[in-house]
């Protein structure tokens, strides 16, 4: 193994004093905190790959283009140190690209025994430093991270198997949106309490009740996050930092095909712990070897807290189940469903859903995966559309859209895993194939595994086929069932998302009859709902600081991302009164 490398962005002083970062970090959390209020877009993260590096716009420090391939190519067949980590119990290698990439990178294996009562004596300090300060320091952190975009790009690419450019922004500026807006909402909270309070009671003509009291926002423990193989910073980044800015250590277990890019998050996390005058040990990494399980044994064990799950249903539920101690935050699967009961903009629509189908190869928890399309067709701008028009012409735009095999690849990036491959290659047994998957040959990573969507067309009324659409398909897999009616797919819907769940629902349509019936569903099941999505907003993407990832009212997830309720019951306000 090569000796660590570490690729320092900016110079810091050996102590951050903490009014130097609160001057340097109040501007963005006031702006922050407006935009949580307002709900107004606003995003601090430059989405523009040349924003980056020298003469980048407005990102001093930060790793250009070719420094950050550099650094990501350095950390390559290397062991990634974690200085001043206690309990290492040994080492694991895990990752393996989606795109054929050779990692071969080891990450320490702690001895929990040693790690978590060092994260548990982190906490005083941090506790006595205030919601001001914390939401100072984990400011820094995410500044440190922004410096590094390039560097986390190519870390989510190839543990996710996202095109570069989608791991640029989704792995990047979008992710480090998700977390300050959990450091705005819970330093919110934390400051609704005032820090103090004179208290006085009048008694008539004797002298009042005096008493002085102070409130400290407390955290409930050690907070254990366990990341997901698809999004690594996205999903991680708001319980990572809602649990640090609120008083709690946290433990990563990031999953052990993609650990690189949480890896990186922790280093630069304690780096900036330690700078500003804290214990390190505040965050720390916990790797497996793939298969290990460790998060099963690290989710009922007395220190653990709280705990932030992103991944399967099955584990998901087991969490709940069982994780008494905790306080418990899911994000599993659902059944993502769109309603096309008529469009005034038919090519707009076509063109919406096909990228909606395509993007990231499908593997998005917010990728539509039902089309309901009443089976006597719909009315369009370009005149009535029967159901098999509707379901020939979305398969069209799909294949047009993907018809360039470079536009493809950027568009597709490569299948996560090969329990996505098989889904797609048994997909035309489930019923008529409308668009046939196509296999692409990338021409930089030949072992890549690139598949376009497949589209499989269904009726309600089939035997059995209920069984197919009422399972989450993950992966470029999407199913066109014909309903009778819209009040049909209306109530298909709900059942749909009562049952199973969902993380969005969108939908088409011109009648405000319908589309009152449609809001209405969502809002009793509890629904994120997108209507009459053409231009270049996606039913599958959310914006930080304005849109709610999730609701926390069906069974898809217990929360969302991000709101009042993620934050607030990971800390307790305790009371010291005393007379005046």
């Amino acid at each position: 193994m090569t000796a660590p490398v570490t690729t320092p962005v900016t110079t810091a002083p050996a102590a951050l004093a903490a009014e130097a970062l609160i001057e340097r970090h109040r501007p963005a959390l006031d702006r922050a905190l407006e935009a949580i209020r307002s709900r107004e877009y606003w995003s601090p993260h430059p989405e523009h790959p040349k924003a980056y590096g020298e003469g980048g716009n407005g990102t001093p420090g930060s790793l250009s283009a070719e420094q950050g391939q550099a650094a990501f190519d350095a950390l390559r067949g290397s062991r990634f140190e974690l200085d001043g980590q206690p309990g290492t119990g040994g080492w694991a290698s895990s990752e393996v690209s989606p795109y054929g990439l050779e990692m071969g990178i080891e990450y320490p294996r702690p001895d929990l025994d040693v790690l978590l009562p060092a994260m548990r004596e982190a906490m005083p300090a941090w506790r006595e430093a205030g919601p001001q300060v914390r939401a100072a320091v984990c400011l820094e952190i995410l500044a440190r991270i922004s410096a590094r975009t390039h560097e986390f790009a190519h870390a989510v690419m190839h543990t996710s198997g996202q095109a570069f450019m989608m791991a640029f922004q989704a792995g990047g500026p979008h992710a480090q949106d998700r977390g300050m807006e959990a450091v705005a909402y819970a330093y919110a909270e934390q400051t609704r309490t005032p820090e103090a309070a004179a208290w006085s009671k009048p008694q008539g003509k004797r002298d009042p009740l005096d008493l002085s009291k102070h409130f400290t926002a407390v955290g409930r423990g050690v907070s254990l996050l366990i990341g997901c193989n698809t999004f690594p910073t996205w999903n991680s980044y708001p319980g990572l930092f809602a649990s640090l800015a609120t008083g709690n250590p946290v433990l990563v277990k990031p999953h052990p095909r993609a650990v690189l890019p949480l890896a990186l998050t922790v280093r630069i996390a304690r780096d900036v712990l330690a700078e500003a005058g804290f214990d390190p040990n505040l965050v720390a990494l916990a790797a497996e070897r793939d298969g290990e399980g460790i998060a099963k044994e690290l989710a009922v064990r007395p220190e653990i807290r709280i705990i932030d799950y992103t991944g399967s249903t099955a584990f998901g539920d087991w969490l709940e189940a069982h994780a008494r101690q905790a306080r418990v935050f899911t994000e599993k699967a659902g059944v993502n469903t769109v309603i096309i009961d008529s469009t005034d903009d038919y090519k707009g629509m076509l063109g919406n859903l096909a990228f909606s189908l395509s993007l990231y190869s499908g593997q998005m928890c917010t990728t539509p995966q039902n089309l309901l399309i009443p089976r006597g067709g719909i009315a369009t701008d370009v005149g009535e559309k029967s159901y098999d028009e509707v379901v020939g012409d979305l398969a069209t735009a799909v294949g047009k859209l993907l018809g360039d095999d470079a536009r493809a690849h950027a568009l597709l990036g490569a299948l996560v895993n090969p329990q996505v491959r098989e889904r797609v290659e048994s997909a035309p047994a489930l019923g008529e194939v409308a668009l046939a998957a196509r296999s692409l040959d990338h021409p930089d990573f030949p072992g890549a595994t690139v598949r376009t969507p497949v589209i499989v067309k269904l009726e309600t009324a089939e035997p059995g086929a209920e069984a197919v659409w009422s399972e989450e398909c993950f992966g470029p897999v999407s199913f066109a069932v014909a309903v009778g009616s819209t009040s049909d797919a209306v109530a298909l819907l709900r059942r749909t998302i009562r049952d199973k769940g969902a993380m969005t629902v969108g939908a088409y349509t011109t009648s405000p009859d319908a589309e009152r019936m449609i809001e209405d569903a969502c809002l009793d099941e509890c629904a994120q709902l997108s209507l009459n999505l053409t231009g270049g907003v996606y039913v599958n993407q959310t914006a930080a600081f304005s849109d709610f990832h999730g609701s926390g009212g069906n069974p898809a997830a217990n929360a969302a991302l991000c709101d009042t309720a993620f934050v607030a019951d990971r800390f307790r306000t305790v009371e010291v009164r005393r007379p005046a």
